[in-house]
This record gives structure tokens, sequence and C-alpha cells, in this order.
């Protein structure tokens, strides 16, 4: 065994691909002193059994841009380090069995386009010619794209193994860690065995890239890794005469992708149902081991294979695998620095996509913790966007037998997960259950996302077009309109913020100057040192020493992590207090009119104008009624003690008949924030995304002193803005807009819509998206025409830098 240093600038722990790939790129960032250790050998996990397909196009620009160098890495990697990694760029097939399948392919051909991505859509006839052993009976539609291709997966991490040590790295294999040390919050070095042999390394970083061992591992320590095992199958054939050099055919609608190598055809499968593994844990001895042989559980796949690939039906079975991989309940993996302990960095939870990702993945991981803060926009796989709860293994055993699946199945806008529901209700959970509310989850939360009318079916029927709740929508999203509706947003994110120094901690965290009275709430970004959006939230002045912080759900864990992170000597007490309190939110032109029949507090714009809030009397209970919207009508979100929120709710219920009061889900609050422009993180603004050109200035105040991120929102204002982000309408009242369909401005594809839902007040489909403009006036930006591509068809747009529904607030502030 090689010498074990005492101390090191970094410990990797994991010897896969995607331990090598970080401790790769951080010693090309000319880190020196950096120890990977790995449990048994190199790739002995699963590195070495995965299928080595290599895919570009993902669902997002900067997932793909990660795919996409991951693939030109392995194309150099040979030269660099004189170890082969069978990287051949062949090409890949994706074929549709279904008109909607074909829609999706074709989506994602229009959205290649925009992410420079070479792609075409191609027909049978070519199809037949670039794959002869196919029968394309039932196909209708298909996808080439040119540059995809295979490698070896074992291979390339022993490449990128290889050009780490050339720069100096330690790679120890036989070496089990044993402990991660803290102190006061952060990491402090790890403890190892091996052979008999103990010893410690100091190090104020540790990576866990540990891959179906990491959840273990991270929970030693607190820090939630939810990922678990699962059986993954595919058979490889014996030698088939006459095979020559295919392209990667993936076959989705039949849970298939097949891939030709040295002569001999593999067959993978993504089955709807998977078998989860290692519930009890993974044995000790565990190294390049298979699963036992399940054929009855591959055999309707080999079955849909041998109709679709005839040659299988007499070629021999030279090998039937099956080995574990690890899933995530989202299927996208992590990545970053843990919320629960500093230092404490994970990449992990690959999805069956870790050799395409771990390249990209390993650079921007060592890039993040070279500058501490990421290179772009990574909140797709993101750590922090993990919930505590999701630890539980029942739930991860629940969950990944259906997302392996999902891998293949038709990826609809709007699609439900059906397994592991139920965690986190609100207290008017089964209210709104019997009055139609149909669930969606996020973050764990069930949340009414359309309400049923008696007699319909209380289930999603998906579909790249109108899906059957589109109808009830419409009439939600126009009774917030011209009426009055109710929504339950309880699972808003709520954040304490108090003591001696909390006005002075937030003034240094938030754009906006949070210096107003009690009873005051400010709109505010959080930016990072370039000016970009860390976090979007309301800040509600409870008194002269505390805050309320107001964050959407799926972004609570991120933004706790990002205030404690900035947390220096200031005395200041930090508390998730999401469960304390239930939020209903009422919306609408007659909205005041109703909580007057059920408060007795004056609600007029001269006691409670729009960015206030006061303490209520309501029904028989007390509340917080504050003056705020996410729809674009005059409203209030009533922040209800969680014990009474059902008698509020049964109070509001009553004294709404009068004035028909509709109960109203997350599909019409999106529908109606789309028609006034209202940002969505994740979406239209990210940590990517600078405040001035996401159209957020107002809501920043350079002249309250000294912010994180002012420096550069006075070097942009200078410098001028390079892209706005626009709001666009469909002329056609028909298509829909989802998310990632592309824009063309004159002609030419110049970005992709961030978020998009229908408009049923302005009729039509409205789209947010940025568009470059460097040097331009808004009326050059606004005098070009405007087209979006959708399935590679394109339709006029026309495009707005103000909100094209109330323009000036004036519904808000009625």
């Amino acid at each position: 065994m090689k010498p074990i240093p005492a101390k090191a600038r970094a410990v990797i722990i994991g010897g896969g691909v995607s331990g090598c790939s970080v401790a790769y790129h951080l010693a090309k960032l000319g880190w020196s002193d950096i120890v990977l250790l790995e449990r048994k050998q190199l790739t002995s996990g699963t590195t070495w059994h995965a299928a080595g397909l290599i895919g570009q196009l993902r669902a997002s620009q900067n997932m793909t841009r990660l795919a996409k160098y991951s693939a030109d890495l392995y194309v150099k990697l040979e030269a660099e380090t004189g170890v082969a990694t069978g990287m051949r760029q062949v090409g890949s097939i994706t074929v549709a069995l279904t008109e909607e399948r074909k829609h999706e392919i074709y989506r994602q051909a229009s959205l290649a386009r925009a992410f420079d991505v070479d792609v075409r859509e191609i027909s049978l006839a070519e199809v037949k010619e670039m794959y002869p052993h196919l029968n394309v009976s039932g196909v209708v539609g298909a996808v080439h794209l040119p540059l995809d291709g295979q490698c070896d997966p074992a291979n390339i991490a022993m490449a990128l193994a290889k050009g780490a040590r050339q720069r100096g790295v330690g790679i120890v294999e036989n070496v089990k860690v044993t402990d991660v040390h803290v102190r006061d919050g952060r990491v402090t070095g790890i403890s190892w065995e091996s052979g008999g042999e103990r010893g410690t390394i100091d190090s104020d970083i540790v990576v866990n890239c540990a891959g179906m061992w990491a959840r273990e591992l991270g929970a030693r320590n607190g820090v939630a890794i939810p990922l678990h095992a699962c059986e993954h199958f595919y058979l490889v054939t014996e030698p088939i005469p006459g095979l020559s050099r295919l392209p990667v055919l993936r076959v989705p609608d039949e849970c298939a992708y097949y891939k030709e190598d040295a002569g001999k055809m593999m067959l993978g499968a993504f089955e709807p149902v998977a078998k989860p593994w290692g519930m009890a844990g993974i044995p000790e001895d565990f190294c390049f081991d298979q699963l036992p042989e399940d054929f009855a559980h591959f055999e309707p796949i080999l079955e849909m294979g041998v109709k679709r690939m005839p040659m299988l039906g007499t070629a021999g079975i030279h090998t039937f695998f099956n080995g574990p991989e690890s899933f995530t309940p989202d299927d996208r993996y992590y990545l970053g620095e843990a919320p629960e302990l500093r230092g404490y960095w994970v990449a992990a939870g690959y999805n069956s996509i870790g050799i395409v990702s771990s390249g990209g993945a390993g650079m921007a991981l060592a890039q993040w913790i070279h500058d501490g803060e990421a290179p772009f926009d990574l909140w797709e796989v993101d750590i922090r966007r993990t919930q505590p709860f999701q630890q539980n293994r029942r739930y991860l055993r629940e969950r990944v037998s259906e997302t392996l699946g999902l891998l293949y199945a038709d990826h609809f806008p709007y699609r439900q997960v059906t397994t592991a529901r139920g965690v986190r209700r609100s207290p008017l959970h089964e209210h709104l259950k019997a009055r139609g509310a149909v669930f969606g989850e996020v973050a764990g939360w069930e949340r009414a996302n359309w309400f049923a009318r008696d007699g319909q079916e209380r289930e999603y029927r998906y579909s790249w077009k109108r899906q059957n709740w589109f109808d009830n929508q419409r009439d939600e999203h126009l009774a917030v309109r011209n009426g009055v509706g109710l929504f339950d947003m309880t699972s808003f994110g709520k954040i304490r913020v108090e003591g001696r120094d909390a006005l002075a901690l937030l003034q240094r965290l938030c754009a906006n100057d949070l210096n107003v009275l009690p009873g005051r709430i400010v709109y505010t970004q959080m930016l990072n040192r370039k000016g970009c959006i860390e976090s979007d939230l309301t800040v509600s002045r409870l008194s002269e020493t505390a805050f309320l912080l107001v964050v959407p759900g799926a972004t609570l864990q991120r933004d706790l992590a990002w205030l404690r992170k900035h947390l220096a000597e200031e005395s200041v007490v930090i508390t998730d207090v999401t469960a304390a309190e239930s939020v209903l939110c009422l919306m609408g032109p007659r909205s005041r009119e109703l909580i007057q029949k059920v408060s007795p507090n004056d609600f007029s714009n001269e006691t409670n104008p729009f960015g206030t809030f006061q303490e209520i009397e309501i029904g028989l209970g007390l509340a917080r009624a504050h003056r705020v919207t996410y729809v674009g009508e005059l409203g209030w979100e009533l922040y209800v003690p969680t014990d009474q929120a059902a008698h509020v709710f049964e109070a509001i219920e009553a004294a709404g008949e009068e004035f028909g009061l509709k109960l109203c889900g997350l599909h019409a609050l999106d529908s109606c924030r789309m028609e006034k422009a209202f940002r969505h993180f994740g979406h239209d603004i990210t940590d990517e995304d600078h405040v001035l050109e996401a159209g957020l200035g107002f809501a920043v105040k350079t002249a309250k002193g000294d912010f994180v991120g002012r420096d550069a929102v006075l070097r942009r204002k200078d410098e001028g803005l390079s892209r706005r982000l626009v709001q666009f309408r469909l002329a056609d009242p028909t298509p829909l807009l989802f998310h990632n369909e592309a824009i063309v401005r004159d002609g030419r594809i110049v970005g992709t819509i961030t978020s998009g839902n229908y408009g049923h007040h302005l009729g039509g489909a409205i789209g947010l998206g940025y568009v470059p403009c460097r040097g331009e006036s808004e009326a050059t930006l606004l005098s070009s025409s405007y087209e979006i591509e959708i399935a590679g068809e394109r339709f006029a747009a026309e495009a707005s830098l103000m909100p094209m529904y109330d323009p000036r607030a004036e519904r808000v502030k009625a």
C-alpha cells in the first residue's frame, strides 16, 4: 500500500468515474496534496459494468453543456494519458412508436438546435439505411444526433485517474474511510483503515463520490444524500456475422436501448417497475460483483427486442448481466456542498448516466470548490434541493422503483410521480381532497394542482396537447381575474431571522432595502458576487429585531444554507418555521369584499396598502394578512397558525358562497403569474442570471450601502445589458408553451423559453425567455420579428418587456 499522508488539501472518497473526474479536474486547476481513497479497486462499484452511452442532449442548456464537455474530454483523454478510452462517435438514433413520442423527440430536436447540438429529424428510409437490422414497423418518427457515441467506462475512469496521478494526485486503493471528522459545523478530516492499519488525514474538504455507498456514508455525519441502488439489466449476444459499426439506438416506447460493440449486440432496458437492491446494506466484500439473474423480469423487454431486432432471435446470449446502479427520487444526480456541513461536497447518484455526466460534473464541481461558487447554474443537480425526510429508506425503495423507468417514459409536461406520495400534507389536505383536488408533489408537499368537477375523473391524462384539466385551469384562472379564488400555499418555505444583528445580516445579503418599519413587506433577491440571483423572496419585518422570509418550498434548504453560510459574528438566530403556519391565498377583485365578511379588521388601501401586513381576527381565530400577490390581482396571503387553518378555511368557504369563491390550484396560479410576467426561481431566474437582465432592477437599492453583488450591479449598469428577459404571446391560440421551446428572432434561434403556460385571460400561450441585446435599445429589441419553434414548427409571437397583463399594476394596488 502506498503511504497515506497525514494532511491533504482535499480527500476524495470513491474511485469510480465520478471520483476520478473530480480528482483530475481539481489537479488541472493546480491543486496539489489531493488524496483519492477507494475502498476496494478503482471502478469496482458500478463504473466497470456501465453501458457507456454518450448522449449529448440533456433537458437543459447547462446539463447539455456538461454532457458535451464529457464527450469532448473523452475524445482527448487517450492522447493525453495513453489509456484507450474506447470513445467512438458513432451517433445515435431515437425512434418513436406513437405520435406523442414523436412530438417529444421533435421538441428535443428543436432544443438541440437551440443548444448548438448537431441534430436532424430523419425519415424511415434513412433509419433503415443507418440501421438495416431494425424492424421499422410502427415507427412514426426518428431523430439522429451524429456526434453522440459510446465508450469503455472502466478505461475512461482509468484515463482520468492516470491524468490525475500525472498532476500529483495520490490515489490509494483498498482503503476504507470509516469516519469524517467535524468541528464547529465543518469538516476537519477523515479516519481510514486498510488491512488492519488505521490512520487519519487532516483536511477541510471532503468529497463524497461513493456511489451507492454515498447515502450511508453521508448519514454518519447527518448529511442527506437520498439515493438507493436498483438492479439494472442488459444482455450481450455472441458475435453476429456481418455486424458492422452502428449508431446507438434508443426505442423508449419499448424501454430499450441497443449498442453494437466488437461485433456483438447489447440490449439494455429501463423497465417501468424496477427492482430496488441493497435495502439492508451493501455487503462489505462487494467488488466487481454481479447480482443474481432474473430472466423472468427481463423477458418482456427481450420479447419486444426480438421483434424490433429480429437477429436477436437467432443470436446466442454471451452475457446476461444484472448489476446495481444508484437512483435518486427525481432522476437527477447530486452535486455541490452539503447544506448540513461546510466543506462536505458530494458528486453521486447518477441514475445510470454517470459516464456521460461525470466528465462535466467533475469539471463543474472542481471549479465550484476552487471558486467558492458554482461556475454556472447547477440548480437541477444541486444537493441543496434534497429534503431531510428523503433519507427514509422505505421512501427511497418505493420511489426508485419508479424513477428508473421514468428515464425512458414519456416526459409529458406536468407528469407526476405515483410512488411514495403523501409524506408532507397541509392541514387542509383532506378538505381539498373532498372538494375535488388533484394533487401534485413538490419537495414532498402534496399541493392541489387543479380541482375536478363533480363526476369528473380525478386523474391526469397526459399529452403534449391540452390535457384533461385544461378547462378546469381556465375556470380557476378566470375566477381569479374576475371574481375571487382561494389557493392553499402552505408549502411556502418560512424562515424566521431574528436577533440584535438581524437587520445588518439581511441588509448585507439582500439587494433591496430592508430598513423599513415593522409591518412592511419587501420583495427582494439575494445575489452572489456576480450580481446573479441566489434567492427570490419576500421579507416581512415583524419587529425591530425579527423578520420573516418567505421562499418557494423547493428552495427552502438552499436558502437556509445560503443564510447560514454567510452568518459570521452577528448575533442572529435562523429558524425554519415552515410547519408552524399554513398559508391561504385569497386573490381576485372581490377578495376585499370577502375578507371583510370574515374579519372585523380594516382592509382598505389606507390601512392595509400593498406591501404591508397586519395582525387580524378571522372567524374565531387569528392570522396575519399579507397584502401581496403572485397572480397579479388584489389579494392577501393569510398566515394562519397550523392548528387554526382548517377553521379559517371553513369560515372563508362559507362566506365565499355569496361571492362565487372558487378553489384554485397551482396550475391556475402559474398561468396567472405568466400573464403578469412574474419570475419563477429555477426557471426564469437562477444564480446565472443577472438581476438587471432579469428585469428586477426595481428591487435593487444600491444607494442603501454595501451588499453582496452590489459592485457587479453597478458594473453592469455602466457596461449595459447583454440580454433581457422578454415576455412572449403566441398569435395562434392553439399551440402550448411549457419550457425550453426555441426563441427565433428574425429567422435565427437566439435562446429558449424559460417557462410557459396558457394565458386564459390574454387568449394564448405565454412564455418568458432571454434574448441577446448587447448595445441595443429597447425599441430595437422589440422591433424584431419573433417566432417560437415547437417540435420543428414555428409560430409567430408578440414580444414585450412590460407585463402584458396590467402593466402598471393598477389591479394589484386597487
